[in-house]
């Protein structure tokens, strides 16, 4: 799990979009499982995008007409997705901790039971990549820690994992941290105090 903080405007989306096939690079390679983004058509960054890659936003994204599983279900609806999603959507509800909330509109939820269905869509066509942006943006502490917690133990399960945030503390789960200035990335790493500390 690697972890990206800036201040606000220094690039993080940007990287985050190139990772995931959103934009393409001026120049350099990106390649995400093996596979080249750089180069790739419209078509194949499609189907990348669809079964290497999972997205969790800052304000969830989940489609107000649809119920959480729904909200789960809805990648594995689009053509090429891999066999198996109903069943995957029903052990990430479970394990994700909302299966009693699955079946409600995303505006009778939580922040943080929003944002835990909206990692379950990301994961549901079991991607070899996360990419976060702002998860913890508009989540108060305790759901914040949920979060937190939930994509640690994603990256624990072998899973690529890249959180971006301007908040250093919300980056202490992750195995290494960056920073990113002006669009360049710094590293190896800062030292950042544990969530839990910081406001515990």
């Amino acid at each position: 799990m690697v972890a990206v903080i800036g201040r606000s405007g220094s690039g993080k989306s940007t990287l985050l979009h190139l990772l995931g096939g959103l934009d393409t690079a001026d120049e350099g390679r990106i390649v995400v499982g093996g596979q080249p983004l750089t180069g790739a058509s419209e078509r194949e960054l499609t189907r990348i995008r669809l079964r290497s890659v999972g997205f969790v936003f800052q304000s969830f994204e989940l489609i107000e007409e649809l119920t959480g599983e729904e909200n789960v279900l809805l990648p594995t609806k689009l053509p090429g997705a891999p066999p198996g999603g109903a069943m995957r959507a029903r052990r990430l509800i479970g394990e994700l901790g909302v299966a009693s909330v699955a079946q409600r509109s995303p505006h009778e939820l939580s922040g943080g039971e929003q944002q835990r269905l909206a990692i379950g869509r990301a994961l549901v066509n079991d991607p070899v990549l996360v990419l976060a942006d702002e998860p913890t943006g508009n989540l108060d502490t305790s759901s914040a820690a949920t979060v937190l917690a939930t994509l640690r133990a994603i990256a624990d399960q072998g899973r690529a994992v890249m959180l971006v945030t301007h908040e250093e503390h919300a980056a202490s789960e992750a195995d290494r941290v960056l920073r990113l200035v002006d669009g360049r990335l710094e590293g190896p790493g800062v030292r950042v105090e544990p969530y839990a500390e910081r406001n515990g």
